[in-house]
């Protein structure tokens, strides 16, 4: 058991023994991966992601399922979506809210969360925003976000194009600034990047109260992630990955143009890199040859979805261990003053 961080704001909100929360990647968060981080004293968000009812019912009630008879686990387990996917469709988030296992919080990123910010405040639960740039901010606190997530373009999967997007190491202490000066009760994790203790000791010292980790616990046991994917990316650095809509356009999701997706830059990536608009024009050909590499598990042609962490990254192992080596060493790095 890890101690309680009694004077970290985000530990003592969520009755977290660390201040780590699991990032709620779709496909890849199932409920092993949130129930094991829950039960490791991190907020586990399932990765409702395109919400996708039969999925989210699934994992959120196999996370249910693996934490029974845990009730302090079981209170730190939450849920995230795509917040414009959920406009089409929200009917994975009114199934969540009609559990009696009512989430910790629930993540929303990408759109406005307004129209559904009403019902999760009708019953208590805390909405966690995720933004990518300063000009996001007062819809996020129009909202009534409780956390703030500030997200660098160093993430994985999708995030603020590089032409908007901000670096982490900037994003969030401007961020926390002006929350001291507009919110100061909104709390505040730094998403991008952060893969190790260094960068949850970095995130501390920047101003948030704590981490949102993908890539770290992407490359995890209990991640719903390939596992010939996640040996692929394990040979990866930094370098390796790009960000870009490309393979948005070969999977045949409609993202809104600002942003897009970081991903290892393989051999199908290399081909449409500046021909963007032409792919974009007639993507046929590419589609199928996308779609082969899927079916073969080809990831010179398939996508493996890691940010630029991933050369942090050295060896699968099992997500509570490690939660726990991130945590010891952010606290063998962190004064006094962050700690307990």
């Amino acid at each position: 058991m890890l101690s309680s961080w009694s004077a970290n704001r985000f530990t003592g909100a969520f009755s977290l023994s660390t201040p780590i929360a699991l990032a709620p990647m779709a496909l890849a968060t199932g409920g092993a991966l949130s129930a094991a981080c829950a039960r490791a004293g991190a907020l586990g968000l399932v990765g409702g992601g395109y919400g996708d009812l039969d999925w989210t019912r699934r994992e959120y009630e196999a996370a249910v399922t693996l934490l029974e008879g845990d009730d302090h686990a079981l209170s730190r387990l939450g849920c995230g979506f795509i917040t414009w996917k959920l406009a089409e469709d929200r009917n994975a988030l009114d199934w969540l809210l009609d559990q009696p296992q009512k989430p910790a919080a629930v993540m929303l990123s990408f759109g406005d969360p307004g129209p559904f910010a009403r019902d999760l405040r009708r019953q208590s639960i805390p909405l966690i925003c995720q933004i990518q740039t300063i000009a996001q901010l007062p819809q996020a606190l129009d909202a009534g976000a409780a956390v703030i997530v500030a997200q660098g373009t160093e993430a994985g999967g999708h995030g603020m194009n590089d032409l908007d997007g901000r670096s982490t190491f900037t994003l969030v202490p401007e961020i926390a600034d002006a929350l001291a000066r507009r919110a100061p009760q909104v709390l505040l994790l730094a998403a991008g990047g952060i893969a190790d203790g260094r960068g949850l000791a970095a995130a501390l010292m920047l101003g948030a109260d704590g981490a949102l980790i993908g890539s770290r616990l992407w490359a995890s046991t209990e991640s719903l992630a390939a596992e010939k994917a996640k040996q692929v990316a394990l040979l990866a650095t930094g370098d390796d990955t790009a960000r870009s809509g490309i393979f948005d356009i070969l999977r045949g999701k409609n993202w809104p143009e600002c942003f897009d997706f970081r991903a290892i830059r393989n051999g199908l990536h290399r081909q449409w890199e500046g021909r963007v608009a032409a792919l974009r024009a007639d993507p046929g050909r590419a589609v199928q040859d996308y779609l082969e590499g899927v079916r073969q598990e080809d990831y010179d042609r398939s996508h493996i979805t890691v940010g630029q962490g991933i050369g942090l990254i050295h060896e699968l192992l099992p997500a509570a261990q490690v939660i726990v080596q991130i945590d010891e060493d952010a606290r063998a790095l962190l004064p006094d003053r962050h700690r307990d």
